[in-house]
Order: structure tokens, then C-alpha cells, then sequence
């Protein structure tokens, strides 16, 4: 690679290196040019970065990998220029690995919930049938590839979510997205319902006001509505149950609203705005279900894991 080439890399990596500090809201860096990175997690798990060349494939060969399961979308390829053809082709070749593709978009929490149910079952069912070491993987994996590995071994692992995450932590810093497994794990217990929120940004001195995270994940914006009769900005709009962080950018800044619900400052000095929504019937099944599952500590008993494992085993796969 020639000095510009590296030069480049280097940009991109500061590029994508900062866009995940203000998406994840925590201090994280990835540097592509320095090859792929990985840490075992469990002596027949793996979470790292993304492979670059199909080079990388051997080098997870020797270390006893049998399958490769990449979450990368495919704009995350391109952007670092990985040409993933190659790789699953010389995998393919080699007939002692299996490479395999579940994506979930970067930088969106509320995508990873609604994904991890299907990327899971198909995580479940590869490791039954290669066995041996998995290596999961995202681009920097810091953060998709981490949170599937911890449903992993919440759901079919006997983990509680706590103690897979603090094991996880303590052989990988990273930032998985607790929330979402917690919500993804209601959701196959209880279903998927719906409510309507209605979030203000209560001044109208301003010509932009949007919000980022919610159910559309960092990347993206939704503009609010100016009430001029009422001199506020206003967003209505339909969410699954759950907790939702998510900030407003106004005339480009982002920032916090200091009349919602703003979450505790973490260790780097960010907070966001959340809004929970939650069924109406806080005393019925559903809801006391949710509750226990969506909390500090989420548990699941014996009847919650047969429940799971059955679902992921009946989900219908895919071929890729």
C-alpha cells in the first residue's frame, strides 16, 4: 500500500472513528489501516473487526474458526473498499470454513432489535451444524458484532445479560447496545405493539429542528413541524414499546432538550434525551413481562429460554 493509500485509510478510519463516538455517544476508535482485530471472548467465541483480504481468512483458519458471520451492510464495505466477493469465494474454496452474511445497519439500535431475533437464529443454527470457533464481526466491531454475541449467550448460552456483558467487557472494550437486546428479548416473549409519541421542541426562533436516533438510528434525520399558533416544533410518530435515546439538531447543532427525559451522563460526558414507551396496562402480562425483561438486571427463566430457543429455531434462514 503506497503512502497516499495509507493516508486515505487513515482519513476514513478518523471519519468513521468519530462518526461512532456521536452515534454510540461514547469515545470509540477503529483503525482500519492496522489490519483486522479480534478478541476471544469465550474459547468458541470471537468478536473483532471486519477481514479485508481473503488473508484473513487463514489467519482465522489456524485459529480454529469454522464460520464467519459478517453483519456489515453493504455501503459499510464499500466504504473502506473491502471486496467482500473475494472473501466469501476463497472461504468457499477452502471447504473448512463457512462464511456467512446477517446484516444490520451501523449505528442504528433500533435496527439491531428488530434484526437480532432472525441474526441470532441464524447465528444459532451455523454453530450447531461448523461447530468450533465463531467469529462475529461488524466493521470495527465495537458494536453490532459485540451485541449479537452478548443475545448469543443470553438466549442460548444460559448467560444472564449482566454476566455475558461483563465477560464480554472485560476481554473487549466496546459498546453494545444493551437496550436493544433487552427489547429484542420482550419482543419474541410478547409481540410487537405500537404507540403514538408526541415529542416538542418548545421555541420557534429557529428555521431547523430535527431529531436523530429514535427508530431511524444516528445516521438519519426526521424534521419536526413548526406549530406556528402555538410557537413549537412538533413530532408525532408511531414506536414500538421500548426505550428510545435520541437528540435534537437544531439549525444544525445538536443538543439536548432539557424539559424531556435526559439520560444519565456516561463516562465520556454524553447524555441524550429517551422516551420509554410502554403499555397502557402497566398490571397485565404483557406488561409486567416487559418490565421484568427491559430492566436493570432482565433474568429469563426456564420457560422464557425453551420459549426463545424454539422461536429461533423455526425462524426461516437464508441462503447468504
Amino acid at each position: 500500500m503506497s503512502g497516499t493509500d495509507v493516508e486515505e485509510e487513515e482519513e476514513k478510519s478518523e471519519i468513521y472513528s468519530h462518526n461512532m463516538t456521536e452515534a454510540m455517544g461514547a469515545v470509540l476508535t477503529y483503525r482500519h489501516e492496522l489490519g483486522m482485530n479480534y478478541n476471544f471472548i469465550r474459547p468458541d467465541l470471537i468478536v473483532g473487526s471486519c477481514l479485508q483480504t481473503p488473508g484473513d481468512v487463514d489467519k482465522l483458519r489456524k485459529i480454529g474458526v469454522k464460520t464467519v458471520f459478517c453483519l456489515q451492510q453493504d455501503p459499510d464495505l464499500e466504504y473502506f473498499g473491502v471486496d467482500i466477493s473475494a472473501i466469501r469465494d476463497y472461504a468457499k474454496a477452502c471447504g473448512d470454513i463457512q462464511h456467512l452474511r446477517a446484516r444490520i445497519r451501523d449505528f442504528d439500535s433500533f435496527d439491531l432489535r428488530i434484526q437480532l431475533p432472525a441474526v441470532v437464529s441464524k447465528l444459532h443454527k451455523a454453530i450447531n451444524q461448523n461447530g468450533g470457533v465463531t467469529y462475529i464481526h461488524c466493521t470495527a466491531g465495537l458494536g453490532r458484532a459485540p451485541a449479537v454475541a452478548l443475545a448469543y449467550m443470553f438466549w442460548v448460552q444460559g448467560y444472564k445479560l449482566n454476566e455475558a456483558h461483563d465477560l464480554l467487557m472485560s476481554k473487549r472494550s466496546s459498546f453494545p447496545k444493551l437496550n436493544a437486546i433487552k427489547s429484542a428479548t420482550a419482543d419474541i416473549l410478547t409481540g410487537l405493539r405500537k404507540k403514538l409519541v408526541t415529542l416538542k421542541w418548545e421555541n420557534n426562533n429557529y428555521s431547523t429542528v430535527e431529531i436523530s436516533g429514535l427508530d431511524i438510528g444516528w445516521g438519519q434525520r426526521i424534521p419536526l413541524e413548526l406549530d406556528e399558533d402555538r410557537k413549537f416544533w412538533i413530532l408525532k410518530r408511531e414506536l414500538l414499546e421500548g426505550v428510545y435515546e435520541y437528540k435534537y439538531i437544531v439549525d444544525g447543532e445538536w443538543t439536548v432538550n432539557k424539559y424531556e427525559l435526559i439520560t444519565t451522563v456516561n463516562k465520556d460526558g454524553h447524555t441524550n434525551n429517551y422516551v420509554e414507551v410502554f403499555d397502557d396496562d402497566n398490571g397485565s402480562g404483557n406488561a409486567v413481562l416487559r418490565k421484568r425483561l427491559t430492566g436493570d438486571d432482565p433474568v429469563l427463566t426456564r420457560e422464557d429460554r425453551l420459549k426463545i430457543r424454539k422461536s429461533l429455531e423455526t425462524l426461516p434462514g437464508d441462503e447468504e
